[in-house]
């Protein structure tokens, strides 16, 4: 069992199957309000480890969808900058255990991490523990942020 520090935009109800899943496996999951906490630049970076910046960003911002923001388009610096000023541009979950950070849910990528009870069926459900489920009319996209 691994304590894990799960950092979130609350109500989400991706987060909530996430959540779920891992508590599920024996886990216990800290939920904290990723929109709350004060990000810095250096201790959000420790969280994207090798992954592209423009993997960095929650593509269902709304900054993101309007095109005010491209990701591919930033660096580094600049999309931290971007990030510590309005945290719905970070790509979520943040978790954080057993001195080992990451970001987003990749459910093979969490498996290897900290085991998952029902690997198999989560990573055949990949997409559903990634992307959004805001509930929208049927023909629209999701409106979660």
């Amino acid at each position: 069992m691994a304590q894990i520090i799960y950092y979130t935009k609350l109500g989400c109800l991706t987060s909530v199957k996430q959540v779920e899943l891992l508590r599920n496996s024996g886990h216990e999951v800290d939920i904290r309000d990723l929109l709350a906490h004060p990000w810095r630049p250096a201790e959000l970076l420790t969280y994207f480890g090798s992954l592209p910046v423009k993997e960095w960003f929650n593509l269902n911002s709304p900054r993101v969808k309007s095109g005010e923001i491209v990701p591919h388009a930033h660096d580094a610096d600049s999309s931290l900058g971007l990030m510590t000023a309005d945290p719905l541009l970070i790509r979520r979950p943040l978790m954080e255990s057993g001195g080992r950070r990451l970001c987003g849910f990749d459910p093979a990528t969490v498996h290897a991490w900290v085991g998952l009870a029902s690997h198999e069926e989560a990573v055949a459900r990949g997409a559903d523990f990634q992307s959004c489920s805001h509930p929208s009319p049927p023909g629209e996209q999701p409106t979660c942020p």
